[in-house]
């Protein structure tokens, strides 16, 4: 039987959220199961806690505009990369399963390359996820995210970007993303901020420039 749920009502600006504590792993992949095609739908699973969450705009605007900065930057500085999306994640054996709002192969791009299905067990976490927090009620996802060896995230909260590293089972501050060397949180909500004045093509613009500065300095004379 699932425990009386935890409701979060906000407002239509906002996500709406649920959160139910005592929930079996088995309820929880027939929930998956029902909802196959992560849309404007995510699920996180910690130890029995399940987090059901309906995303609004204020939630998918910074998501998409986070994803597509990374992607542009590994394409100025040559890396390898897979995106995943929404990708269902999950570990039975820990009692742990997300979907992130966007997440990145890139170290392991080339392991998980033409796969259909990733199996933790076998494959490596994604090698960087993005976490939009507009609700103070969510599940804190870091514990799953650590868990499953994601080695980092970045937490977008009311305009602050915030990039984290793991080290050993948990996670601290980084001042510039382990990733991307040039990129501080603070650059990063800079470009948001300049993204909701700007055409998203003069954005993108603005990306690729600052970023080829950012390589040209950096590069050894």
């Amino acid at each position: 039987m699932v425990a009386p749920q935890k409701t979060i009502l906000v407002s239509e600006t906002m996500d709406r959220l649920v959160v139910l504590p005592s929930v079996s792993w088995e309820t929880y992949e027939r929930l998956l199961a029902d909802h196959p095609e992560p849309a404007s739908v995510r699920f996180s699973y910690d130890s029995g806690k399940l987090e059901i969450k309906v995303l609004s705009l204020r939630h998918e605007n910074p998501n998409r505009k986070l994803a597509r900065l990374i992607e542009v930057l590994a394409e100025e500085m040559e890396l390898d990369i897979e995106p995943a999306g929404s990708t269902t994640f999950q570990r039975e054996d820990l009692r742990k399963g997300f979907e992130p709002d966007s997440c990145f192969y890139i170290q392991n791009a080339e392991a998980i390359r033409g796969k259909e299905k990733v199996d933790l067990k076998i494959d490596p976490p994604p090698d960087l996820v993005i976490e939009i927090d507009v609700s103070s009620d969510s599940l804190d996802k870091f514990p799953i995210f650590a868990s499953i060896g994601v080695p980092e995230a970045w937490r977008y909260d009311e305009g602050k970007v915030t990039i984290y590293k793991l080290e050993a089972d948990s996670y601290v501050i980084a001042e510039r993303s382990p990733t991307f060397p040039i990129l501080t949180g603070e650059m990063v909500a800079q470009f948001l901020e300049e993204s909701a004045q700007m055409k998203s093509t003069a954005w993108l613009r603005r990306v690729r420039e600052w970023a080829r500065e950012q390589m040209k300095t950096q590069s050894p004379q």
